[in-house]
């Protein structure tokens, strides 16, 4: 049976309940309030969505990737210098441009051999960076034609990593949540008319729920954007896929030479 993962109200409901319970045993609403924001703050240091340009640039440099891999847990300079190999000089310069760019930072300061040792953290799990650092270079879903093809199916998904980076930010900055859904399944069709008429299904239901919950015309209604979308699942090795393109390449030419006139 495929399984079903919903996010996006989860955390809501969590923090919902967590504050019921607080309350009903005497802790006052200051303490909830700062539990909650607490909560917020650890939600959003598990993902850190890179769009500003010199951010992007920060963390190209290989070393500097290598050195936030090795960092899963607080670590100093001399620290990662013996387990990478790498002079200690050299990984204080990259630990202070990762610190300026704020993909770092001091978690404490400890004395070693007569000298004051910083140790540092990460301020996220994981990185993702977000198509809006290329500005107009960036690929526009309105301005495609075929909605079907693979092209577009990309330029939609980095406008939704783009627009919830935004998003993110300014409920941060007021103390908000930001109510988002994503749900995701596998799926094995048996065949391609199955695969057509689970899409024609798909579509019927996205517009009937469409008809009944919209409310454009209300004043306060809020719009939200359905971003739905599917793909094949990664099956092959990168080398898997490489030798089959390799094996494809050769019978193409052979074909090619194998044609009357060549």
């Amino acid at each position: 049976m495929s399984e079903v993962v919903a996010q996006g109200g989860a955390l809501q409901n969590y923090l919902a309940l967590v504050v019921q319970f607080l309350l009903k045993n005497s802790f006052d609403k200051t303490f909830c309030q700062y539990y909650i924001l607490a909560r917020m703050i650890e939600a959003r240091q598990h993902l850190d969505v890179i769009s500003a340009p010199e951010r992007v640039a920060a963390v190209l440099s290989p070393i500097r990737r290598r050195l936030l891999e090795h960092l899963n847990k607080p670590d100093s300079a001399s620290g990662l210098s013996r387990r990478l190999g790498i002079p200690r000089q050299k990984i204080n310069y990259h630990l202070r441009e990762l610190e300026r760019a704020g993909f770092v930072e001091l978690d404490h300061e400890q004395q070693q051999r007569g000298c004051t040792e910083r140790v540092v953290r990460v301020t996220s799990r994981a990185l993702v960076i977000s198509h809006g650092f290329l500005r107009n270079l960036a690929a526009d879903p309105d301005t495609i034609r075929d909605k079907f093809s693979s092209a577009y199916l990309i330029a939609s998904a980095g406008r939704v990593v783009q627009d919830v980076a935004v998003l993110r930010e300014r409920a941060a900055a007021v103390e908000q949540h930001l109510p988002t859904l994503a749900i995701e399944t596998e799926i094995s069709f048996a065949s391609p008319s199955d695969l057509k008429a689970f899409y024609e299904e798909i579509a019927d239901s996205i517009a009937r729920l469409s008809l009944k919950y919209n409310r454009q015309r209300r004043g306060r209604s809020r719009r939200f954007r359905v971003f739905l979308a599917s793909h094949p699942v990664i099956t092959k090795t990168e080398a898997e896929a490489q030798a089959e393109a390799k094996r494809h390449k050769a019978t193409k030419k052979h074909q090619s030479k194998a044609k009357p006139g060549n």
